[in-house]
């Protein structure tokens, strides 16, 4: 009889429905943001994405594309994309017909670190006041990291990641997300004109040899009214 009672009281009515609320609230994980709300989505081509290799390779020996999905490797022990060029080894996709001196632009994509890689820059703003880059993407023991030093997500080997880089040229700042979470704010480097760039471009104490891959690739940009 006290157990019948009991369930006709009105508060213990209200204190089920709120414990039933919490438990689902709970048991639902938090979605994460969109950081290309706000942004429209700008036309790519093929044409728009350009191949920089070890100039005495062929490309297919560096670069394949295939369902989807660009795979890109190089060699610590390759020549630079140039003859003339003393840079360090790389095979990348640098992005053109978008190059930006203002404005808010966004670069989106999906990017895939093997373990073993180490020691190399796999996503890059470039252009900047006073050195090439505005930002670099570095990786190192399977930590992505904002070029050598801070780290942006960890444990980033052997899985799909979304990365979303966000470049604010008139506030000088930039934004990183990875899987739609924001890791990364750091002010600009000045300079006058950028694009963006992915694949691997060795930097210091890299693996014999690196690779990522990317899929999904899209360019954003803000529009003001």
């Amino acid at each position: 009889m006290a157990s019948q009672a009991l369930l006709h009281l009105p508060w213990l009515s209200c204190v089920c429905v709120c414990m039933v609320a919490v438990a689902a609230l709970l048991a639902s994980p938090a979605a994460a943001g969109d950081p290309t709300v706000g942004f429209t989505a700008v036309r790519l081509s093929e044409s728009n994405f350009v191949l920089q290799r070890p100039y005495d390779v062929p490309g297919g020996d560096r670069y394949r594309f295939d369902g989807g999905v660009r795979q890109l490797w190089v060699l610590s022990s390759d020549k630079p994309h140039d003859p003339h060029s003393n840079t360090s080894p790389r095979t990348e996709i640098r992005m053109t017909g978008y190059d930006y001196s203002s404005g808010v632009w966004q670069f989106e994509g999906y990017g895939y670190v093997p373990s073993g890689t180490t020691g190399v820059s796999v996503m890059q703003v470039f252009g900047a006041g006073e050195s090439a880059t505005t930002l670099m993407l570095h990786v190192y023991d399977g930590e992505l990291r904002y070029y050598s030093q801070r780290v942006v997500e960890g444990n980033i080997y052997d899985r799909w990641f979304g990365l979303n880089v966000i470049h604010d040229v008139d506030a000088s700042r930039l934004t990183v997300f990875v899987d739609g979470v924001k890791r990364l704010r750091v002010p600009g480097c000045g300079g006058d004109s950028h694009y963006f760039k992915f694949g691997v471009y060795t930097q210091h104490d890299a693996s014999s040899c690196m690779e990522s891959r990317w899929k999904s690739i899209r360019i954003f940009r803000k529009d003001y009214y």
